[in-house]
């Protein structure tokens, strides 16, 4: 007898218990199964991981999680076979819908590679690395040997020698990396590699000889797909076949997770090979005598009753569990909606409310070539707004924040600090749009970048002049913050790359998504710790208190930068050992050797009083000890050469911490560790950001 269709639910996600229940009576009812996960206890046995993929957290790592580049592979497969259809007939349909993560660890790292979802004759199947997914081998992809593999990829890498498209792409393989079909993203305004949460649909119609793949930010799936592919799948998927996923990086930090999955075949074909999963399946009937059945038909007609009640209680408890928590979630959303409906327009009465339609076509659907930056809580794009009949077309930045809670909070943040302020040297917030699900600030487009590619680019593109004039004015716009407005607006992220320099190279201060209003009479409240590491200030990361003193600190090592050209944290001339920029310019300034701090690609075209004024500037502001550095107006004034430069001692003073620190000396340091992940200590990584940010 014919196995009836086998239906496989994999959830590496909270399911809730009655949900679970239910979904299994009526699984056992209709002879297939399902199985459920939740995030605290996976069961091993109905997974098999190879290579070095590793479960965590309730989700499952197909590629190593580490901050140095290394080539990897890993796969994930369910343990229990699935029954297609017979090999020369037709193939049974099937549905796929999982959600996944591909992130850079290090945003300077370079051949990450991407994710397949497959169905594989063997459950031991692993691949080599890089281009083959961790799916193929590189020595017998030519030649087919794994010709019964299917395989949807979600490519990062451009392979010339594959025919790929582009290095954002999605492709249908049929026994080989060389897709038969694949599409470029760049149309669809989704990008891979982004870091987001992206969900995907994968559809195959047999009796149509049809393959869909959808794919998209949120739960809801688009109405078109990005991949449409006509084909016959009869010939690869066979009575037997293992269904699972499998990542691959080469030299790259990338890293591959798949979040939650779920699949399930349907309109199965009648095949006679099929019966060999009637005992697996548990749709195996026994044969029947008729004289026995006119006899057992009341106890047959009871067992009936007795197994719809059986599937109906849990059925119904589940589905009235799911209307409670649906118009609980209902109301919730509402009454959130109704606070940010209320709260926003207060903000928003000088910049205008975009509509998500005109930032998606000004960005081309946010496509990966419009990418001008990275940060933390999002993407910033450049986009274009078509001009009127008498003035050309308007540019615009627009930062995509992450659709996480978290960055909500940044977003409403960054948008209630900066909407109210005013100052020449602040990137002007231009609008908003909260449409769709996404959170998109507009700023004005700065042409020349940011600080750090200017300064750090080769050639280094600022003269001294125009140095000076960015230390100037930062060193204004932060008095500004600190002591001219309404309210104090504490920065917290202080750092080359979050000053902008517009078409005359005058500097602006950007990213306001962690500043903090307080009031002017009031003190400091501990808060998450949260900036980067070489540019927090020892007291914040002790106390977690932010002050206009820790802003000092951080604008101290960005004056150092300007004058040395080095980062905050850099690595020695010999290459190995890290070295600590406040600490290098001390000891220079101890050896009465201050000047030899100064950027040698100015090869000696800097005013030399202007330099050394600086060089001390940037030394008072990153004192150890808070009392110790100046107040920006101060700074200011001795910028304008209407103050002398603060006295500063020839030895950097010791650190000082209170006996109820709660964190020793050594873990705030700032170059203690001789691992580094892009140019950083490793103690100042977190799995939250990149670069270096942290929050603990």
């Amino acid at each position: 007898m014919a196995a009836r269709p086998l239906r496989l639910r994999l959830a590496v996600a909270f399911l809730p218990l009655l949900l679970a229940a239910a979904s299994a009576s009526a699984a056992a009812a209709r002879g297939g199964f399902n199985v459920s996960f939740d995030s605290a206890a996976l069961a091993f046995s109905d997974l098999t991981l190879l290579g070095d993929s590793f479960l965590r957290n309730g989700s499952v790592g197909l590629t190593r999680d580490t901050a140095v580049p290394s080539s990897s592979a890993g796969s994930v497969l369910c343990s229990r076979a699935v029954a297609f259809g017979s090999g020369g007939g037709s193939a049974a349909s099937f549905a796929a819908r999982f959600s996944f993560v591909i992130a850079e660890q290090n945003a300077g790292s370079t051949g990450g590679d991407g994710i397949a979802f497959f169905i594989s004759p063997d459950r031991a199947t692993l691949g080599a690395t890089g281009g083959y997914l961790g799916l193929f081998n590189s020595s017998s992809s030519a030649a087919k040997t794994n010709a019964s593999i299917v395989a949807v990829e979600f490519d990062t890498m451009l392979n010339d020698e594959f025919g790929d498209p582009s290095d954002n792409h999605v492709g249908l393989d049929l026994g080989s990396p060389v897709s038969v079909n694949a599409v470029d993203l760049a149309a669809f305004g989704v990008v891979l590699n982004s870091g987001n949460l992206t969900t995907a649909w994968i559809d195959y119609h047999g009796a149509d000889h049809l393959l869909q793949v959808s794919l998209s930010y949120s739960a809801a799936k688009p109405a078109k797909p990005v991949l449409s592919v006509p084909v016959d799948l009869s010939p690869y998927l066979r009575d037997a076949m293992y269904v699972g996923f499998s990542a691959s990086t080469e030299g790259s930090t990338q890293q591959h997770t798949i979040k939650e999955w779920t699949f399930q075949t349907f309109g199965f074909p009648s095949a006679t090979n099929s019966s060999s999963f009637s005992n697996t399946t548990g749709n195996a009937s026994a044969p029947t005598v008729p004289g026995e059945a006119a006899a057992g038909g009341a106890a047959s007609r009871k067992k009936r009753f007795g197994l719809a009640l059986g599937i109906l209680g849990p059925v119904a408890l589940a589905v009235s569990f799911v209307f409670f928590a649906w118009v609980s979630i209902r109301k919730l959303i509402e009454l959130t909606s109704r606070k940010d409906a209320g709260f926003l327009p207060e903000l928003v009465k000088g910049p205008r409310k975009f509509s998500y339609k005109e930032l998606s076509a000004a960005t081309r659907g946010f496509h990966a070539s419009r990418v001008i930056g990275k940060g933390a809580f999002g993407t910033v794009y450049k986009a274009a707004m078509p001009g009127t009949a008498t003035a050309s077309a308007v540019s615009y930045a627009v930062k995509r924040s992450t659709q996480a809670h978290q960055s909500r909070n940044e977003f409403v943040a960054e948008l209630s600090v900066i909407a109210c302020l005013r100052h020449k040297n602040l990137v002007q917030l231009e609008g908003w749009c909260d449409d769709k699900g996404e959170l998109l600030l507009v700023y004005e487009y700065m042409p020349n970048g940011s600080l750090d590619k200017a300064l750090y680019g080769e050639p280094c593109t600022l003269s001294w002049p125009e140095r000076y004039t960015v230390a100037s004015g930062i060193a204004s716009v932060l008095s500004y913050l600190h002591q001219e407005c309404e309210q104090r607006v504490i920065h917290r992220d202080i750092k080359t790359s979050n000053i902008l320099l517009d078409g005359n190279l005058s500097p602006r201060l950007g990213d306001f998504g962690l500043a903090r209003l307080m009031d002017h009479n009031k003190s400091p409240v501990s808060t998450l710790t949260a900036g980067t590491m070489g540019y927090l200030a020892p007291e914040y990361l002790q106390s977690g208190k932010a002050t206009e003193q820790t802003d000092v600190f951080s604008y101290g090592v960005v004056v150092l930068e300007v004058c040395c050209g080095r980062r905050p944290i850099d690595k020695d001339d010999g290459g190995g050992k890290n070295v600590n920029l406040v600490d290098w310019v001390w000891r220079l300034h101890g050896e009465d050797r201050l000047i030899d701090a100064a950027d040698p690609r100015l090869a000696g075209g800097f005013d030399r009083d202007e330099m050394l004024r600086l060089l001390l500037v940037g030394l008072s502001c990153a004192n150890p000890n808070c009392d110790e550095r100046p107040a920006m107006r101060r700074v200011v004034q001795i910028l304008n050469r209407e103050a002398e430069p603060v006295p500063v001692p020839r030895k950097k003073p010791l650190l000082v911490f209170s006996s109820s620190a709660s964190i020793k000396l050594q873990e705030i340091a700032f170059a203690c560790g001789d691992d580094v992940r892009g140019g950083l200590p490793a103690a100042a990584t977190s799995p939250r950001s990149e670069g270096g940010d942290i929050e603990r």
